[in-house]
């Protein structure tokens, strides 16, 4: 069944005002909480709600006092835990390490109230004030990129799962919808939880059928064996029948079943046919404004997934490499819902998803549950069983822009520029339409670098077709009268570069892309990536080159430097002061 619009309890007057005196499942996350379904707490605890689960909502509970996290009282079936919409330490510092000042997931936009390691130190939390308490069941990105032994950028150590270093019960790994309601329905008839798929368990004998990991011993003390275990994890995570993976930690084993189905597109459909208010919690609200609020309130996310597999991006490990859409009918339905909401001034921020003009693309290969055997989609270059036609796109967007009640309709997701120039029948054509309907003075783009060695090692594509795309845009907004520009952005310091090719990448751009580029991150080696494995081993993924890997903070800084340094003025006479 589907509720009106509410809010999920998280106050025991709200519980009241339902006339629940339990909850079965209460959820608790490190962002204040957003009911959106861009927000994992809330989307998932719709679905539970939808499914008869009374659930509830504790957000950023104050850890050194009892106060918050007890006002719900103790679930019947499970306490979900979840670091919020980003890893709790990438929320916390910066690649060099300095504590970021502000959050856009806490009231009042000031860094104050998320822990660092947020999955241990809540379930810390709730055993200290429950003891002997029901199942605790960890969920979100930073549960899915640390389920495995992993290398840890804060402490530069390869730390164990994050299952046994928070003592939880479960682990659920990637979107968690299906997994979430299987939990839920297991623990509430007394099934066997471990036969559920996409979860994550601690036992004492590894199951007769899976492919065991090098342990964690292994791992954190030899190098070539890490490369191993990420090797093996990142084959047989998303594939189709994939086993069982397992891997000991001391006396124990880490057990990861495999993966739920990607939900199809009705099932994503009636995902988003849930309602939510598109608001802040009134409870929290009176803590002060959360700024993501502004940027997702009257966002549409059109698809799940990504094809770029990008060896610095963790939104494979969580998301998946398959690109799953929901229908236009459904995400026109929800355009047409903002129309009847009190704050909608007409105006859709952002359709799109991880990337934006990935929706409604298929590979003609994909079958059965997941994606195929291929190492990647669009590096070294868009494989030709992509099908890669924009026209859906082009279409969907005339159709928002159609509705009664919408002004404007903006793409502020990123777009992939080799995808538009791959596609010869309608690839102009949406880039057309965006530059005279659904930009604002701007584009983003993320060429990351131009050095050819640093590209093949993030899984980008090389300069010869970022030129190509600016041609394309320039030209698009010549014959509109148009007057707009491309937001470039550069990584500095990923595996393999160095100042040398930062300088060379500051000539670049200069000269060819015409521009001092402002949007330079320095890379932060995230768990589960291959990156980070980079970083740790100094090699390639392959092990067989070795590649300089800056590790100092000064000089990683250095790198960034050399591209934002605005150009140095010049004599009258032609050289620099």
């Amino acid at each position: 069944m589907i509720f009106p619009a509410m809010f999920l309890p998280t106050t025991r007057e709200e519980m009241n005002a339902l006339g629940w005196d339990r909850l079965d499942v209460i959820l608790v996350s490190g962002d204040s909480y957003i009911d959106h379904p861009c927000t994992g707490a809330a989307l998932i605890g719709h679905v539970l709600l939808n499914a008869g689960f009374r659930t509830g909502v504790v957000a950023q509970p104050d850890i050194a006092s009892p106060a918050d996290i007890t006002r719900l009282g103790e679930p019947a079936l499970f306490w979900g835990v979840t670091g919020g919409s980003v890893d709790s330490l990438v929320a916390n510092y910066t690649a060099s390490g300095k504590r970021r000042k502000s959050d856009d997931h806490t009231p009042g936009g000031v860094n104050s109230r998320r822990p660092d390691r947020a999955l241990i130190v809540y379930t810390n939390l709730i055993r200290r004030f429950f003891k002997k308490t029901c199942p605790v069941v960890l969920g979100g990105i930073e549960a899915s990129t640390r389920r495995i032994a992993h290398y840890d950028w804060r402490s530069d150590s390869i730390r164990k799962s994050v299952l046994f270093d928070a003592k939880a019960d479960y682990l659920v790994y990637g979107m968690g919808e299906r997994a979430v309601l299987d939990l839920a329905r297991c623990l509430s008839t007394g099934e066997d939880v471990r036969k559920i798929r996409g979860i994550c368990y601690a036992a004492g004998e590894k199951p007769l059928s899976c492919i065991e990991l090098p342990s964690h011993a292994e791992a954190a003390r030899d190098k070539n064996a890490f490369r191993e275990m990420f090797r093996l994890f990142s084959e047989n995570s998303d594939r189709p029948g994939a086993a069982a993976l397992c891997q000991l930690h001391d006396s124990r084993y880490l057990v990861q079943n495999p993966s739920q189905p990607p939900l199809t597109t009705g099932e994503l459909d009636a995902l988003h046919a849930l309602d939510f208010e598109r608001d802040q919690h009134p409870f929290y609200e009176r803590m002060g404004a959360v700024r993501a609020l502004d940027t997702i309130r009257f966002s549409i996310t059109t698809h799940r997934g990504c094809f770029g597999g990008c060896s610095f991006c963790s939104i494979g490990a969580h998301q998946g490499r398959r690109v799953v859409s929901r229908s236009r009918d459904s995400i026109v339905g929800e355009a047409r819902g903002f129309t009847r909401h009190r704050l909608f001034k007409g105006i859709i921020s952002d359709v799109g998803g991880p990337t934006a003009n990935m929706y409604a693309l298929e590979c003609s290969r994909e079958a059965g549950e997941s994606s195929c055997g291929g190492n990647g989609c669009l590096f070294p270059r868009v494989c030709g069983n992509l099908r890669v036609d924009h026209g859906p796109q082009i279409e969907l967007l005339r159709a928002l822009r159609g509705l009664p009640g919408v002004k404007k309709v903006f793409v502020a997701s990123g777009v992939r520029h080799d995808l538009v120039m791959a596609d010869a029948r309608n690839g102009e054509r949406y880039l057309k339409e965006l530059v005279n309907h659904h930009i604002s003075g701007q584009m983003k783009l993320a060429p990351e670098h131009t050095a050819g060695h640093v590209l093949d090692l993030m899984g980008k594509p090389g300069p010869a077709c970022l030129e190509s795309f600016k041609g394309l845009f320039e030209r698009l907004n010549r014959e509109s009268g148009r007057k707009q520009f491309l937001t470039y952005y550069f990584m500095a310091a990923h595996p393999g570069c160095t100042q040398g090719d930062m300088l060379k990448l500051r000539r670049f751009t200069r000269e060819r892309l015409q521009v001092n580029p402002e949007q330079v991150q320095i890379f932060t080696p995230l768990p589960l990536t291959w990156s980070g494995v980079m970083y740790h081993t100094g090699q390639d993924p392959l092990g067989v080159k070795n590649l300089f890997v800056e590790k100092d903070r000064q000089k990683r800084q250095e790198q960034k430097d050399v591209l934002v340094a605005k150009a140095q003025p010049r004599h009258p006479g032609g050289r620099k002061r």
